[in-house]
C-alpha cells in the first residue's frame, strides 16, 4: 500500500481517540472499544473511541472518526427501537458521547442471523449442522437467507472470547429466568424484523446482528448499542441474488473485511499468533467504509467533528450529570 501524503489525512489517522482518561473525571472501565464512567443518579457516560476489535482483540491502531460514526449510528438505531421497547439513552451531548442509565446486564449477547455468514458459515463448513442447539439444514451455500432468521447467542465474556450458548443451555444454567428470556426473545425478533425494514428502505440487507439487554428499575431495556457496523452486518441487496447463484462474494458494509484481511495475515485470535500492524491506508479504508455504511444506512451526509480539545469537551458534556 502507498503511503498517505494529504495533510487532513494525515491529522485523522493521528489524531485518533483512544484512550479518554482525564484528571477531573474518574478512572473509566474500558471495553473493547467504549469507555464507561459512572456518573451521578444511576447515570453512565458512555465515550465511543476510535478504537477497533477483531475476533475479541483490540488492534493496536484506531480508526479515524469511527467513534463518532458509531455514536451516531447507534443514536439512530436506538430512536428507531424505542417503539418497540426501553432503551438506556438519556441523551447525545457529544459525538462521540452517549448519557445512558445505568441497567443491570443481562450477562448474554443475543444474535440474529438471516443469512449463513461468518461465524455461522465457518462453523458450517467445518462439517458442523447445529450452531447454538439450532439445526442448520444441508445443502446450504456460503451468504444464502436461512428460511427464517435464527437466534444464535453467546455469553458475554468479561475477559477473553465471548462463546456460543444454546437456549437450553441458557435456561437449565438458570442464567436467565424463562418468562424473561421468552421476553428477550420477541424483542430480539421483533427489533431485526425493525432494522431489516429500515435497511430494506435503503438497499440494504441485514445480514446479521446482535443486541444486548439490561434491566432498568426491573424492566427490560436495550443498552450496548444497535444496528451498527460494529454489531451488523450488511449486505447491498443489489445483485445479492445474482452473487449468490455464481458464488461470488457479496458487496457488503460491516467489519467482516477486517476479520478476513487479519485471516490472510495469518491472525484469527488464536493463542500463539502475533496480531499485525493495520496499515495506515488500510485503516483510513475502515473509515471511508465506516461513512459509507453512515451515510447509505441513514440517509445523511456525514461531517466530521475534528477537535484539539477533546478531554475539555469531554468534562463539559458530563458536567450536568456528574451529580
Amino acid at each position: 500500500m502507498s503511503q498517505i501524503t494529504d495533510p487532513e489525512i494525515r491529522k485523522a489517522l493521528d489524531s485518533c481517540i483512544t484512550s479518554t482518561r482525564h484528571p477531573n473525571l474518574p478512572n473509566p472501565y474500558q471495553g473493547k472499544v467504549r469507555d464507561l464512567y459512572k456518573l451521578g443518579g444511576k447515570r453512565l457516560g458512555i465515550v465511543v473511541t476510535d478504537r477497533i476489535s477483531a475476533f475479541d482483540y483490540i488492534m493496536k491502531q484506531a480508526i479515524p472518526y469511527k467513534g463518532q460514526i458509531l455514536n451516531r449510528l447507534s443514536a439512530f438505531g436506538f430512536s428507531k427501537a424505542e417503539e418497540i421497547l426501553p432503551t438506556h439513552v438519556i441523551d447525545h451531548p457529544h459525538p462521540n458521547i452517549t448519557i445512558a442509565r445505568e441497567c443491570t446486564p443481562i450477562p448474554i449477547e443475543v444474535v440474529i442471523r438471516a443469512c449463513l455468514t461468518g461465524h455461522a458459515w465457518r462453523t458450517y463448513r467445518s462439517g458442523k449442522r447445529s450452531l447454538c442447539g439450532v439445526r442448520l439444514p444441508d445443502g446450504m451455500v456460503e451468504h444464502q437467507k436461512f428460511s427464517s432468521p435464527i437466534l444464535t447467542p453467546a455469553t458475554k465474556a468479561q475477559e477473553g472470547h465471548d462463546e456460543d450458548i444454546s437456549e437450553e443451555e441458557i435456561l437449565n444454567q438458570k442464567i436467565v429466568e424463562p418468562d424473561l428470556w421468552q421476553q428477550i426473545k420477541e424483542k430480539s425478533f421483533q427489533l431485526f424484523e425493525k432494522g431489516s425494514q429500515l435497511a430494506r428502505q435503503q438497499g440494504l440487507i441485514l445480514v446479521d446482528t446482535k443486541y444486548e439487554f439490561g434491566l432498568y428499575n426491573g424492566e427490560l431495556t436495550l443498552i450496548d448499542e444497535v444496528h451498527t457496523s460494529d454489531s451488523s452486518r450488511y449486505f447491498y441487496a443489489d445483485g445479492y441474488e445474482e452473487r449468490l447463484k455464481k458464488g461470488k462474494p457479496q458487496r457488503q458494509l460491516s467489519k467482516e473485511f477486517l476479520r478476513e484481511w487479519l485471516m490472510e495475515q495469518g491472525f484469527q485470535g488464536k493463542e500463539g499468533e502475533q496480531l499485525p500492524d493495520l496499515p495506515d491506508p488500510f485503516r483510513w479504508s475502515i473509515s471511508q467504509r465506516y461513512i459509507e455504511l453512515f451515510e447509505t444506512l441513514t440517509g445523511n451526509s456525514f461531517t466530521p467533528h475534528v477537535t484539539d480539545h477533546f478531554g475539555e469537551e469531554l468534562v463539559e458534556a458530563f458536567s450536568p450529570y456528574l451529580e
